[in-house]
């Protein structure tokens, strides 16, 4: 048998008939509070919900072709899973960003096993990368693959954490200007140059790619500099991908962020990684599968997937029930927006300052008066 508390004092009740609906009416002896106990089926729904969410069955196949399925959980697509704070410094953290549309993308970070922040916005910017960075401790490493405002929110938020740009991307960025299969002998050479940067294994090998990098750039700095005619009438660089390819390159080598991984006391305290591997294979690929498996989702339902999905993989969720009581809906947020909204107009229809009346305008007093009576 269920037993069933009272509310007001914490008492153990007792069962005392039914009500007119045939519910079970119960009673406490301590404090004589008659209630009825309403079962809140909400976690088993919210469990039901996750497993069709993170999983491949369609509702197409489920009984009613899904219709009561959406009846019990269509309340849980107005939450909004928020991030934790994240106070324990980590050794290394990967960040990355997955576009959900044209003007929506979410910001991920994450360690070896958990998800650790997201922020929603509308591009990658400075100002996202710095809202995402703010709740989480300051690790002694970080791998991105260089977004948009990501190096200017790393030296404000965590100034002593050592930067490493993914190589797989450095690699891909050169090839997307170069093309797998260029048609001069730079654009053949430098494809050849930026492939090997995969293999690098200590510093030695990496000084030496360095410097066939600089060769490189000697040897065909007459080349690159040969300029054309546009349909316009305006001089342009003739092989201006190849410039790009060798500007983004020269950036990295400046900015030394290329072989952090090689650092020798990085690597004395743990292994430092050269890729973002962790979150695209490990956090990216999962979101997009499971974003395939549910096509056909609104833009706000894929952003709020991706919500659960990183909730549910951070460091400690909370037990569903709790989710369902503590978490933002789109409700408690739109009442939130209001009181903001309200306050604003408040302000704004408030004199400024030399308008309004003030204490002293009112209450005008002598120094020598002592009786407040």
């Amino acid at each position: 048998m269920n037993q069933v508390n009272c509310p007001v004092c914490g008492k153990k009740c007792v069962k005392s008939g039914k009500t007119k609906a045939g519910s079970q009416r119960w009673f406490c002896k301590e404090c004589k509070t008659s209630l009825t106990h309403k079962i809140d089926s909400s976690s088993k729904e919210l469990q039901i919900f996750l497993d069709w969410l993170f999983g491949k069955e369609s509702q197409s196949t489920m009984p009613g072709e899904g219709r009561t399925f959406r009846r019990k959980t269509s309340k849980f697509w107005d939450i909004w899973p928020m991030p934790p704070k994240i106070e324990e410094a980590r050794d290394v953290l990967f960040l990355d960003g997955i576009y959900l549309g044209r003007k929506a993308c979410v910001l991920i970070c994450c360690d070896e096993k958990h998800v650790l922040g997201w922020y929603l916005c509308r591009y990658e910017h400075a100002g996202a990368w710095i809202a995402l960075m703010k709740r989480i401790a300051e690790p002694k490493m970080v791998v991105s693959d260089g977004g948009t405002g990501f190096a200017k929110a790393l030296k404000k938020v965590w100034p002593k954490a050592k930067h490493q740009r993914c190589i797989f991307h450095v690699f891909c960025q050169v090839k997307r200007y170069t093309t797998s299969r260029p048609n001069t002998m730079a654009g053949i050479e430098l494809y050849s140059i930026s492939k090997d940067l995969l293999t690098i294994k200590n510093k030695q090998e990496a000084k030496l790619w360095t410097n066939r990098f600089i060769k490189w750039i000697k040897k065909y700095q007459e080349f690159l500099s040969e300029m054309t005619i546009d349909e316009r009438g305006n001089k342009r660089p003739t092989h201006e991908r190849l410039l790009k390819a060798e500007r983004s390159l020269l950036k990295l080598i400046k900015e030394n962020t290329i072989f952090t991984y090689l650092d020798e006391e990085l690597n004395a305290e743990f292994s430092a990684p050269a890729t973002n591997n962790r979150i695209e294979g490990g956090i990216n690929s999962r979101l997009r599968e499971m974003l395939r498996n549910h096509r056909g989702l609104s833009i706000e339902r894929r952003i709020k997937a991706v919500y659960w999905w990183c909730y549910m993989h951070s460091p400690e969720p909370l037990s569903l029930s709790e989710i369902v009581k503590i978490m933002p809906t789109d409700k408690s947020i739109a009442a939130i927006y209001q009181r903001m909204n309200d306050k604003s107009r408040l302000e704004k229809s408030l004199s400024v300052w030399g308008d309004a009346i003030v204490w002293s305008d009112l209450h005008k007093m002598d120094k020598m008066f002592v009786d407040w009576d």
